[in-house]
């Protein structure tokens, strides 16, 4: 684990540890698993940055379930675009399941509301959203986070997943922008 990294053009800082997301990992994990005792859900993993939460997650998941992928953006750059995306749509049937939206980080809320929406349209019976990372200073939207691994404030973060330009999302560690 390096204390500083050069991304790019920019300098980050050590942020959350691998062993401090492996807690918050693990957490979710053993909620999940009480909470859908009985119920076969569908988990749909947000691309691409949900990757590594969910491989990690679904290792600790130990009850019945269908696993899919959907991609949705919202960024360019360090910042929101303030416009969700749809690049690879849904292929699952939802009609009647429960799901459990699996997202890397939420700040705005802009993506998770669109496949809210995408998801109700399709009648889902109950959905529910994981997230390893959420933002309340950025929170713009109006929805229940079910499971949230950790809050921070509202910095751009790198790592696990998390990326800047498509890069940086192999590191085990997460990274904070230092000005």
């Amino acid at each position: 684990m390096k204390n500083k990294i050069k991304v790019r053009d920019k300098e980050f800082g050590i942020f959350i540890k691998a062993d401090a997301i492996d807690q918050s990992v693990s957490r979710i994990a053993d909620q999940i698993n009480s909470d859908m005792k009985g119920k076969v859900p569908i988990f749909l993993i947000v691309l691409n940055g949900a990757f590594m939460f969910a491989s990690d997650l679904l290792k600790k998941v130990d009850i019945e379930s269908n696993i899919s992928f959907v991609k949705l953006s919202s960024y360019t750059g360090t910042r929101s675009s303030q416009v969700v995306s749809e690049l690879i749509g849904l292929n699952e049937v939802v009609k009647g399941r429960s799901v459990i939206i699996i997202e890397d980080i939420i700040d705005t809320g802009l993506t998770i509301q669109r496949m809210l929406e995408i998801l109700h349209n399709q009648e889902a019976a109950d959905v529910k959203i994981a997230t390893l990372i959420f933002k309340p200073g950025a929170f713009r939207a109006d929805y229940k986070i079910d499971y949230i691994g950790m809050e921070i404030p509202n910095d751009f973060i790198v790592g696990y997943g998390l990326d800047y330009d498509g890069f940086a999302r192999n590191l085990p560690d997460i990274y904070k922008i230092v000005e």
